[in-house]
């Protein structure tokens, strides 16, 4: 199965299986790194301040719900 971005006469030498790779890797990075960030919000806030953050703690909520689903749907069409 060939990339969409490969088919563009350009970027085609530029996009291969390391580049996809790479780009997943990187985009998991950045989830990870944003939902542990909210939680570390989360919990400043509510140490400093004693108020809770129902929409920082929703984030790292909905992190951990869609990282765990897609697992099993990975591992469910393995």
């Amino acid at each position: 199965m060939t990339h969409p971005l490969s088919r563009v006469p350009f970027l085609g030498q530029f996009v291969d299986e390391r580049y996809l790779s790479h780009r997943r890797r990187a985009s998991s990075i950045a989830g990870i790194t944003v939902a542990l960030l909210a939680l570390c919000i989360f919990e400043y806030r509510l140490l400093r301040y004693g108020r809770w953050d129902w929409d920082l703690a929703l984030v790292a909520v909905v992190f951990v719900v869609l990282k765990m689903a897609a697992f099993f749907w990975f591992r469910a069409r393995d």
